[in-house]
């Protein structure tokens, strides 16, 4: 297979990352037992472990030993695509597991470590066995035709999107709220410091969202990643596809985010009558923009996102929303809080970083 660029590998990288933080979160009050790092090595297996405690354990890593193995291959190193994605995936678990040691909230493991290394093993052969079946081929010639050559960073974008809309939001489709967490970890940061006095401090306390923000706010939300797809996207049908499969993707993830928070029962709560306008109106102005051109999506992509940021951040968290956070920084919703919260955090900043290179850079044709 020939080298070109892939976007497995800033998705691996990415997915590295999100192991990293899921596997060492709270980050707090480290400490050593005197006792060696990898004595669990030779520990006696867990006597309690439950069925999620398995397979969250397996699938936390197939990604990771997915998205290594597809980039061997699809940079042409067939050889030792499988050989290399299990060892890396192995060392990255074993590294967790010996840093929980000194986290008095974690707990390694013997049994978290081989169900580890499984999930990359069966993620490498899932990746390997679509080569041979000739996939990755197809995906090829399905990429050349739908999207523009320099389509990698709004591919990883649109991949990350979805698990962005995990973490639960104060409004669908609201990523980015930021401000009153970064002013509450900065004041405890200057706490007892001279630096305090210098933390700017509003005069007013950040309020509920009005009506007419909130219902602003989920029709940018839908329309910013539709504007990223169509930076990328091959003019004509194939945007309308895209559309149509987002609002699914948004609506269907919106709604597991709310399964996961309330139960089952309750995963349709949030599409209110006022959502569901939202959704329609963001559908139909990405409809009248099916035809603009890549730079000028990309123009319109980041006033959507400077206007979302602004005023998504200038609203406060309602005591229900603080509710559903705490029920996911709980027992078994700590691994989800890992991989999604800094997602549904940082994924507008990424997304405006890129756009502004679109947008300033050099125009692709289609």
């Amino acid at each position: 297979m020939p080298m070109h660029k892939t976007s497995a590998w800033p998705l691996a990288l990415v997915y590295a990352g999100l192991i990293v933080y899921a596997s060492l979160y709270p980050f707090a009050n480290w400490r050593d037992q005197g006792i060696a790092p990898w004595l669990f090595l030779t520990a006696p297996w867990p006597k309690y472990w439950t069925g999620f405690d398995v397979v969250s354990n397996v699938l936390g890593y197939m990604p990771i030993g997915f998205f290594l193995t597809l980039g061997a291959l699809r940079t042409g190193h067939m050889r030792w695509a499988a050989w290399v994605a299990v060892p890396v995936a192995a060392a990255l678990s074993l590294a967790m597991e010996t840093l929980q040691i000194y986290l008095p909230s974690r707990v390694p493991s013997n049994l978290d470590l081989v169900l580890n290394i499984l999930g990359a093993a069966l993620g490498a052969l899932s990746a390997w066995g679509l080569e041979k079946l000739g996939v990755l081929q197809r995906w090829s010639r399905f990429r050349a035709s739908w999207f523009v050559a320099d389509a990698r960073g709004a591919l990883v974008l649109l991949a990350l999107w979805p698990l962005a809309l995990l973490f639960p939001t104060t409004v669908p489709w609201g990523l980015g709220q930021v401000m009153e967490r970064l002013e509450a970890a900065l004041a405890r940061l200057l706490a007892d410091s001279p630096l305090l006095e210098w933390l700017p401090v509003r005069d007013i306390e950040l309020q509920p969202p009005l009506p007419v923000s909130e219902w602003l706010c989920m029709v940018l939300g839908l329309v910013i990643p539709g504007l990223l797809g169509y930076c990328v996207i091959r003019l004509g049908g194939k945007r309308l596809w895209f559309l149509l499969w987002m609002a699914v993707f948004g609506v269907g993830v919106t709604s597991l985010s709310a399964a996961l928070s309330f139960g089952p029962e309750h995963a349709w709560i949030w599409l209110s009558t006022p959502v569901r306008g939202a959704l329609v109106v963001a559908l139909v102005l990405l409809a009248l923009l099916l035809w603009v051109p890549p730079r000028a999506a990309a123009a319109l992509a980041v006033l959507a996102l400077g206007i979302d940021l602004s005023l998504i951040n200038q609203t406060a968290t309602d005591p229900y929303f603080e509710q559903t956070l705490f029920l996911w920084e709980q027992g078994r919703f700590i691994r989800f809080h890992g991989l999604a919260q800094w997602l549904g955090w940082l994924w507008p900043f990424a997304a405006l970083v890129y756009l502004l290179s679109r947008a300033w850079g050099k125009e692709l044709r289609n």
